[in-house]
């Protein structure tokens, strides 16, 4: 495709608003279309037109990526739910379909079968980096689909990062399933090892930065670390999104008789953290649901209830 090529980004939120920055700047022609418009309006002075509906959207759109929160709103948007009509009738015909959002496998490959009869395209693309990853345009890009499509879409999808081709679709979101399991069981590891270090007197911060570069280190340990210690659970990636990971992981297991013991107990802390107030934190926040449930007496108010997505 070349740098002329129309994209359509919808769902600009904490990812899609930087990503759409990204893909502005490496010269495409984008558009941007968000449930709450007030969050795209920024991107007015940024090289990214702001549609008033997901129909003006995807007009003419030669590349349409959805940035949504689950499998169900990327099915209503796409589709249609309840009544209302979705954008996939409308999209041009030859139109290649990213889904960067996280969804269930057997989403995507719905996705892809429905959109072929329409003659479109379909890439699912899910991410990992988080709002870091976003502005800085270094997203680890894990895409499934045919080889053709992906082609297609390359250009696009390496303004934001690197992007690795994992199999046919719907390998996309199994891969991204992997690393939500991952990634969901270590900040627990990491949680539980500073609250080790500090209720046994240590150095929080020295053996932070001790541990970088040896088998303890990861992505993980160095940005959410340093999130617990500082106590900044401003949302880079939601706690309720990890959830919703953590059940699509859990609910795939079973349908292939898996057992997964490690992310069923960080799925229960999750959920624990999101019905006591803590769903709009970053998931880093789980280090607040293990350092309270230690010490919260039964039907006593949980501290995360009291806290801020500013905090």
């Amino acid at each position: 495709m070349s740098r002329r090529t129309i994209v359509a980004l919808m769902g600009a939120g904490i990812m899609g608003a930087p990503m759409a920055r990204n893909i502005a700047r490496a010269g495409f022609a984008i558009r941007a279309w968000n449930r709450t418009p007030e969050k795209v309006k920024a991107l007015l002075n940024e090289g990214v037109s702001v549609c008033a509906t997901p129909f003006a959207c995807v007009a003419d759109a030669d590349v349409v990526i959805l940035m949504l929160s689950t499998g169900a709103v990327c099915d209503e948007v796409l589709f249609g739910a309840d009544g209302t009509q979705g954008v996939a009738p409308v999209l041009k015909r030859g139109a290649v379909v990213v889904v960067m959002s996280s969804i269930p496998v057997e989403t995507a490959q719905r996705h892809a079968e429905r959109l072929k009869a329409l003659g479109c395209g379909y890439v699912d693309a899910p991410v990992s980096g988080g709002e870091r990853g976003a502005i800085e345009g270094n997203l680890s890009i894990m895409a499934g689909g045919a080889e053709g499509d992906l082609a297609r879409v390359l250009p696009v999808l390496s303004a934001m990062g690197r992007v690795t081709h994992v199999g046919p679709c719907g390998a996309g979101q199994l891969a991204k399933i992997a690393n939500q399991l991952i990634v969901g069981v270590t900040i627990g590891a990491v949680a539980e090892a500073l609250l080790l270090v500090e209720k046994g007197g240590g150095d929080a911060e020295a053996v932070h930065r001790a541990l970088q570069g040896g088998f303890a280190d990861s992505t993980v340990w160095r940005q959410h670390g340093r999130r617990m210690i500082e106590r900044n659970f401003k949302p880079g990636a939601y706690a309720h999104v990890q959830l919703k990971d953590l059940d699509t992981a859990r609910d795939l297991a079973a349908s292939l008789g898996l057992d997964l013991r490690f992310g069923a107990l960080a799925r229960d802390l999750y959920a624990r953290m999101c019905e006591t107030g803590g769903a709009a934190l970053d998931h880093s926040a789980l280090y607040l649901e293990l350092a309270e449930a230690r010490k919260t007496p039964p039907n006593q108010p949980h501290a995360l209830a009291n806290m801020t997505n500013g905090s």
